[in-house]
């Protein structure tokens, strides 16, 4: 497939009405903008379909792999993915530009750093920031690894550095927090289990709690006040229900071998 000139946004959604205009917005800039939706139930794919150039409807295969297949119906020579709660800043949008208008001396990708505003609060501390994430690639270069969850871009070439924050609406509140617990947690136990992981007491007896001493001393989450120690709290949750999840995985497994 020839390229051409310019950037492709690639954003996958699902039920995502309250993002995606904002998201959208944030890259009116772009050549190419195109919305993946996985099944979506709400007015996403409505929102989205006068401010996109594509919408497509692509059926959920996970993260990793998903992104692969919506990678194919990208036309410019660089991508950028976002998620739909995240926004490009202008002055980064004019970083992109300037980047990846340098034909010569380029990198294959560049990282940046994500900006994550949790609770009403820009979080600055707890291993979140500045959290550097690859997300401008060219096309010819990258592809997604095809994990179940925390899917990352395996690039061939080099990586830079841009200069400016991407901005990562997370959680507004602890109810949007818990709506995606319990999936996340499920998908990165089965992640685990696949790999052949198994999880003992020790697992839930000290991982929770190291999660919790890295992200509220080591990683300094004190300095982001009530918002770091609830943020440190619920992190240790995840771990903690990840592991548990994992053993009751291995233990239904293993008893239904026993019964059989």
């Amino acid at each position: 497939m020839n390229m051409q000139p310019g950037l492709s946004v690639l954003i996958l959604t699902r039920n995502e009405e309250h993002n995606i205009v904002a998201c959208l917005n944030s890259v009116q800039w772009a050549e190419e903008r195109i919305v993946v939706d996985s099944g979506s139930t709400d007015r996403t794919v409505e929102l989205a379909t006068p401010l996109a150039t594509r919408v497509l409807a692509i059926p959920w295969r996970g993260f990793g792999k998903t992104k692969n297949e919506a990678l194919i119906h990208t036309h410019c020579e660089w991508v950028l993915w976002l998620d739909a709660d995240e926004r490009v800043s202008e002055a980064l949008g004019d970083e992109i530009r300037r980047t990846i208008g340098l034909r010569t001396g380029t990198h294959s990708a560049y990282d940046v750093a994500r900006r994550a505003f949790f609770l009403g609060k820009w979080i600055r501390h707890c291993g979140w920031y500045p959290s550097r994430v690859t997300r401008l690639f060219r096309q010819s270069a990258g592809a997604f690894s095809e994990s179940a969850v925390h899917e990352y871009l395996i690039i061939d070439g080099t990586i830079g550095h841009l200069g400016n924050d991407l901005y990562h609406y997370t959680d507004p509140d602890l109810h949007h927090y818990f709506a995606k617990f319990n999936r996340y947690t499920s998908l990165a136990a089965e992640e685990l289990h696949a790999t052949g992981r198994k999880a003992g007491l020790a697992d839930l007896l000290f991982r929770p709690g190291f999660m919790f001493i890295k992200m509220f001393v080591m990683r300094r989450g004190f300095l982001d006040g009530i918002h770091g120690f609830i943020l440190s709290v619920v992190s240790s949750a995840y771990v903690f229900t990840k592991y548990a999840k994992l053993w009751e995985r291995t233990k239904s497994i293993t008893g239904t071998h026993a019964g059989s």
